[in-house]
């Protein structure tokens, strides 16, 4: 989702507690990156794969010029000849320790075998970071948790997805060549012309 986009939709849900909730839980990722030099794992569940998160925060990170906010994508399954990006099976949350961020998605429940993984991953230091829908036993083991309850009727786990990857490239360092000034102009332009006129009274 462009800078446009995202404005747009921060416009649309002004008023709400989803762009504010979305900033925090990005808050929270980069500083859990960045101090570590990266070493962001994201994982979703056997029935769901967050391919467009980790696309978006690959995004995020080169515009920012944050590159420790490019996540590795954990796979439940694998099928040999990918390429080595999409190559990164469960075995790797074994090796999560202090100074690794495991970011867990999960629209439902995560199943018995991804919880007992994050939990030891979390026991061997690792802190966890959800985006939920509102699975309580996840909820537990994360050091921080947004939850988009489904059916919420105002918002959905995707969306939310696209707020908190837009948000953790913001207040990064620009890249060298520039392309985040001009995203950061074109997004101060989409919220003048969305922005309500002034009140008279």
């Amino acid at each position: 989702m462009d800078a446009v986009r995202v404005a747009l939709l921060r416009e649309v849900l002004a008023g709400t507690q989803w762009p504010g909730a979305a900033r925090r839980f990005a808050g929270s990722l980069r500083r859990s990156v960045v101090p570590a030099g990266g070493q962001l794992l994201l994982v979703g569940t056997e029935g769901y794969e967050p391919w467009h998160l980790a696309a978006h925060l690959v995004d995020e990170s080169a515009w920012s010029g944050l590159p420790e906010l490019a996540p590795t994508l954990v796979r439940h399954h694998v099928r040999p000849g990918e390429p080595p990006h999409l190559s990164v099976g469960l075995g790797r949350l074994a090796a999560a320790r202090r100074g690794h961020t495991l970011l867990v998605v999960s629209p439902g429940a995560p199943g018995e075998g991804l919880l007992e993984r994050v939990h030891d991953a979390r026991r061997a230091g690792a802190t966890v970071l959800s985006l939920d829908g509102g699975d309580p036993d996840l909820g537990t083991l994360a050091h921080e948790a947004l939850s988009v309850p489904e059916p919420d009727g105002e918002m959905d786990l995707d969306t939310v997805q696209h707020l908190v990857s837009a948000a953790a490239g913001e207040n990064g360092t620009p890249a060298q060549r520039g392309p985040r000034r001009f995203r950061d102009r074109l997004a101060r332009l989409a919220d003048h012309l969305t922005a309500p006129p002034p009140s008279r009274w």
